[in-house]
């Protein structure tokens, strides 16, 4: 993968503005939200509940396999 940057220019002048290491940013912030995600999914598949939910969803499954 190489890295590109982005400039926008101004039309009636030569101003730049550079927007190297945007896309690490983000990266960073989609990084967090899947790690958030992550831990909220399995605090939740670890709680009563969730499990409950693991054992329905299983059992419907298995309900439908012909052996």
């Amino acid at each position: 993968m190489h890295n590109t940057s982005l400039a926008v220019v101004r039309k009636q002048g030569t101003a730049l503005r550079d927007e190297v290491g945007a896309t690490t940013a983000e990266y960073a912030t989609v990084t967090g939200c899947g790690v958030g995600f992550a831990a909220v999914l399995f605090k939740f598949l670890t709680s009563s509940a969730g499990q409950e939910l693991l054992r329905f969803i299983f059992s419907a499954i298995k309900a439908l396999l012909p052996f």
